[in-house]
C-alpha cells in the first residue's frame, strides 16, 4: 500500500466483518458487511470483485485503471469477506470484476489486487515493473 501511495494518493479501508458460522449464517452475514461498505462508498465508480466477473490481462487492466484515474470521480474497488459480497453490493457496482476463475481466499485475493494495482500505476508512470 505504501508504494502504491508514493505513486498516486489511495487509502484502503477495511469494514468490520459479519461473525457467525459460515454457511447457516451466510446472508446475515452478507447484509452486515453490505450495511458497512454502504457507509463507505458515495459516489465512487465501484468496482466490485467477482466470480462471475470481467477478467482483464495486466495490461487490459492498466489501461481501465488509467482510464478511471483519469476521471474526476475516485476508483473504489470492493472485495468481500469469507461470504462473498450481497447481492445489493453487487447490484450497486459499476463493474464487476474477476482475478481469476480459480477461487481465492479474501486475503489473497487482496494481496493479488494490490499488486495488480501497483502494477498498473508504476507503468502508467513509466516505472520499471519486474516480469
Amino acid at each position: 500500500m505504501t508504494r502504491i501511495r508514493q505513486l498516486e494518493p489511495c487509502d484502503l479501508v477495511e469494514v468490520k466483518e459479519g461473525k457467525g458460522p459460515a454457511e447457516r449464517e451466510r446472508e446475515k452475514i452478507m447484509e452486515i458487511e453490505a450495511r458497512n461498505i454502504e457507509r463507505r462508498i458515495d459516489g465512487e465508480y465501484v468496482v466490485c470483485l467477482s466470480d462471475k466477473g470481467r477478467e482483464m490481462n495486466s495490461a487490459d487492466f492498466a489501461l481501465f485503471l488509467e482510464k478511471r484515474l483519469s476521471d474526476s470521480r475516485a476508483v473504489a474497488f470492493i472485495l468481500g469477506g469469507f461470504a462473498g459480497l450481497g447481492e445489493r453490493i453487487l447490484k450497486r457496482a459499476d463493474l464487476l470484476f474477476s482475478l481469476s476463475r480459480m477461487t481465492l481466499s479474501h486475503e489473497l485475493a487482496r494481496v493479488v489486487l494490490l499488486e495488480q494495482i501497483y502494477r498498473a500505476i508504476s507503468t502508467q508512470k513509466g516505472r520499471p515493473y519486474a516480469k
